[in-house]
């Protein structure tokens, strides 16, 4: 992909903004099945993922575009190995951003509501927090754009669910 420093680097980049800011929130952008990628190179790229702890990795199965480079590469990978690694990322991603979640229950966050959201019959607005994390508020108040701190109270499989609020 041309980057122009080592995973080490990123590795050390990514212990200094966790020193910096302990509570940040790492996305990545993940490409599986990119033409020539060995099963070693994936095993190794999970493994460095695994030591990263991303909060989220968004994960995207390569796919040929006419007239790039890569469309003409040899060695393409198929679509089941594709599927697989994808699978196998998305895993990790969910359970990275749900260990993460855990850490803020009991805690007070800062949130964006941007979404009225009705689920089982109840309503709620959605936003999030300052470093990205989605909270749902149970409300009927109509909370869109507007910034509030709640407290946060449990998860939703991988959603905060705050309590309370006062705007600020």
């Amino acid at each position: 992909m041309n980057r122009r420093y080592t995973t080490e680097e990123f590795e050390k980049g990514v212990q200094l903004l966790r020193k910096i800011y302990p509570n940040v929130a790492l996305t990545t952008d993940i490409i599986v099945g990119f033409p020539g990628e060995t099963e070693e190179e994936f095993n190794a790229t999970y493994e460095f993922l695994k030591r990263i702890k991303f909060y989220k990795m968004h994960v995207f199965k390569y796919s040929q575009r006419k007239g790039t480079k890569a469309a003409v590469m040899p060695n393409q990978i198929d679509g089941n190995i594709k599927e697989e690694r994808s699978r196998k990322l998305i895993e990790l991603s969910d359970k990275n951003e749900m260990e993460y979640n855990k850490e803020y229950i009991g805690k007070e966050v800062e949130v964006l509501f941007e979404e009225p959201h009705v689920e089982n019959g109840k309503r709620f607005m959605k936003g999030h927090a300052t470093n990205y994390l989605v909270v749902k508020l149970e409300t009927e108040e109509n909370l869109d754009n507007v910034l509030k701190k709640v407290k946060i109270v449990g998860l939703d499989e991988l959603e905060l669910v705050g309590a309370g609020g006062v705007l600020l």
